[in-house]
């Protein structure tokens, strides 16, 4: 880990996720592209942002909206041409910007050149770098997986008379991670970006590319475990979350340490136990970078159900490795419907919260004006998860187009051009509104976005919870800040606050000197800097 002092894109600063499909429309068809992203980057740069994370970018059928990836080293042609993703990587370092490709290593799409090989004989020289098998006796499945999207995670190859692995869609065929051929694959795959300029990769699925050699049947699932496996009727055990995917990370951060600047690897670690959580970062932080902490996300926004959270994680991480936070991504109901249920002074403390901890913030686009989710109608569903036998909900209001105005088009996509996801209400929560309104949320997730720039204790200081009353949530950032929130419902106090709010989710509070006792109403929060 680099020293505390020095400056560290990916650690001291903040990222940004972007869908590309709905983030900016430059062509007017009706879908958000690279250059589109690209006439955005002033937004990026006046909010302070110092790494931009793209959600997949790569050539696909689009049969799971770009994690079904047909070839590694393109572009897709709806988003654009690899020279506008030059030019994007140009002007976003002209900003003083990083990006992040979105990587999905775990499966490829059934159009993918290597997929195609591999099904076209059992003796083709790719045919193990799939998860093939026999069905058994009676034509059933080699084992008992099941697709995260519903149904088994087998499907038969008629031609071959095999079965194929996906535990995504059939159109996902799972690559076999115990083939050297593959892992040497994806290490020119990551080669090739690096040299393009990619500052890095969010991983999908980092968790679970890697299967159990001897495809062992999951065992069931109990009444007491979480929702998705009682669903799938298992536990995931050897489907994924194998100890042997770490010899996979640890080879890439090899890849990354080598060159001058190290690029940054972030995992999606979609486990439910901070005690695994922590595993992907390594011995010595020698895994990722940044390992994503989804039972923070998942859990319910209250301080005593937060709060452990924070802390256990902060008692487990090692001391060279750095957590990371986000509030919403492209997978989860956005946090200000989720956890806010639509309260902008819920969703403000959230949004303090998230810019205070000690750890690498990530906004999901439309984060920082509060946008909530959108209701999608029935016949405008696109997503598998949704369309599909899953009995999950589906993963479109939260990637609908981003609210730039109130406009006719939402400074999207022209005018009269239908966008590909419907719009939410453009007039709840947009850019150009909230621009102009210094005590917006926009204007607040700005301000607390420098002053984290501007305090050593809040980027890189320690963490320390201090008492705080039911429903509220304190602590401090290194010797001078204090982060004092109140989660509940009712007015709280919060003692031992001494100097002057720097920013406080009541705009009409900053400058306030507080001296002993900070009093704070429901859902409010402030951050007290001592002078």
């Amino acid at each position: 880990m680099t020293a505390a002092g020095d400056w560290v894109w990916w650690r001291d600063g903040v990222l940004y996720q972007c869908y590309p499909r709905s983030f900016a429309d430059a062509t007017g068809d009706g879908v958000g592209d690279l250059r589109g992203i690209t006439g955005r980057l002033d937004h990026l740069a006046w909010l302070g942002i110092d790494g931009l994370w793209l959600n997949p970018t790569f050539p696909s059928p689009n049969a799971d909206w770009g994690f079904d990836v047909s070839d590694y080293r393109g572009v897709h042609p709806e988003l654009g041409t690899m020279a506008d993703l030059d030019a994007l990587i140009a002007g976003a370092r002209e900003r003083g910007i990083q990006v992040l490709l979105d990587l999905v290593p775990n499966h490829t799409s059934d159009q993918h050149e290597w997929f195609a090989a591999s099904r076209a004989s059992r003796e083709s020289p790719r045919r193990d770098w799939y998860v093939w098998r026999d069905p058994g006796p009676g034509g059933e499945p080699p084992n008992n997986w099941r697709s995260v999207f519903g149904g088994s995670a087998w499907q038969l190859d008629e031609a071959t008379g095999q079965m194929y692995l996906h535990n995504f869609l059939p159109e996902q065929p799972d690559l076999d991670w115990w083939n050297e051929e593959v892992r040497a694959a994806f290490d020119d795959i990551l080669r090739f970006w690096f040299d393009r300029g990619i500052a890095g990769f969010r991983i999908d699925v980092a968790h679970g590319i890697v299967k159990d050699r001897e495809l062992r049947d999951n065992p069931a699932s109990t009444p007491d475990d979480r929702v998705q496996w009682r669903r799938l009727g298992q536990r995931p055990v050897f489907s994924r979350n194998r100890p042997d995917v770490h010899e996979v990370l640890k080879r890439w951060r090899t890849l990354c340490d080598g060159r001058d600047p190290a690029p940054v690897l972030v995992g999606e670690t979609w486990v439910h136990e901070l005690e695994r959580l922590v595993e992907f970062y390594g011995t010595g932080g020698d895994e990722l970078h940044l390992a994503f902490n989804f039972v923070f996300m998942e859990a319910p926004f209250e301080a005593d159900v937060l709060a452990p959270i924070v802390a256990r994680t902060e008692e487990l991480i090692p001391p060279e490795a750095w957590p990371v936070w986000a509030l919403s991504n492209h997978d989860v109901v956005r946090f200000p419907t989720r956890w806010a249920d639509g309260d902008p002074r819920r969703a403000r403390v959230a949004m303090m919260l998230l810019l205070t901890l000690r750890g690498t913030p990530v906004l999901y686009y439309g984060d920082e004006v509060g946008m909530p989710e959108s209701e999608v109608p029935e016949d405008r569903i696109l997503d598998p998860v949704a369309l599909g036998e899953s009995g999950q909900r589906g993963r479109d209001g939260a990637r609908t187009p981003m609210p730039w105005s109130a406009e006719e088009g939402g400074g999207f996509t022209a005018a009269g051009v239908e966008p590909w996801l419907p719009f939410g209400d453009l007039g709840a929560a947009n850019v150009a509104d909230q621009r102009e309104d210094p005590g917006s949320m926009l204007h607040l997730c700005r301000d607390l976005i420098a002053l984290r720039r501007g305090d050593t204790g809040l980027r890189t200081g320690r963490y320390a919870q201090v008492p705080a009353a039911p429903g509220a949530w304190a602590f401090r950032r290194g010797d001078g800040a204090l982060v004092a929130l109140n989660l509940g419902s009712a007015p709280v106090g919060v003692e031992g606050a001494t100097g002057t709010i720097a920013v406080g989710t009541d705009r009409a509070r900053d400058g306030e000197r507080v001296d002993g006792a900070l009093a704070l109403g429901p859902y409010e929060g402030a951050v007290v800097i001592a002078a």
